[in-house]
């Protein structure tokens, strides 16, 4: 008896709503490459849309306004998911992974939008304020044994140190070192505060 091979199933999602969630990552990450480099109140929605390869009015149609876009592009929630996912053992080689990927890959580190928070005056608060209770503290929730607040930002500041090393200063024998290698070398490093002494 023949059995007749069927074609894999249509994608479940509608045309629409899969250009809806391009267009969207395409609005955070134009707006995020340019809070990277210029003051909040200098970033208007035009210069956002032009990077992005869109008109002003679907910024507006998707987010609202530009407090609301730029509410999503100051929290560190979605990264932080990406960031802590893996079991505690092995968390200090996938962090420096994913730092070193997100550089590699997307040519982008979200952990270190924190280092501009000083351009953004009074929204540079709501950034080290989400960046503390959406990064550190949950790492540090995660924790176990003394100071766990501490050990995670020291892990962190670690990693923010290696996005700078690399997407910054453009450290050559790190940016041609394999990620792999790197995370070899490196995460122990940041091991060493994620795993109690003693």
């Amino acid at each position: 008896m023949s059995t007749v091979s069927t074609p894999p199933g249509p994608d479940t999602r509608a045309p629409g709503r899969r250009d809806a969630e391009v267009t969207k990552a395409a609005i955070l990450k134009a707006a995020r490459h340019l809070l990277a480099r210029q003051a909040h109140a200098d970033i208007t929605l035009k210069a956002v849309a032009e990077r992005a390869g869109v008109s002003p009015p679907l910024i507006l149609k998707y987010f609202g306004n530009k407090d609301a876009l730029f509410a999503r592009v100051m929290s560190f929630d979605t990264d932080a998911d990406a960031l802590l996912d893996a079991p505690l053992p092995d968390l200090g080689r996938h962090m420096v992974r994913h730092v070193l990927t997100g550089q590699r890959d997307r040519g982008t580190d979200p952990l270190l939008r924190i280092a501009f928070a000083p351009l953004h005056g009074d929204r540079g608060e709501i950034l080290r304020a989400n960046f503390r209770a959406q990064v550190t503290e949950r790492l540090a929730a995660r924790l176990t044994g003394p100071d766990p607040g501490l050990r995670a930002e020291l892990a962190v500041a670690a990693l923010v140190g290696l996005g700078v090393m690399y997407g910054i200063a453009r450290g050559p024998h790190l940016r041609a070192t394999d990620a792999d290698a790197v995370a070899e070398r490196y995460g122990p490093l940041i091991q060493a505060q994620l795993t109690p002494q003693g």
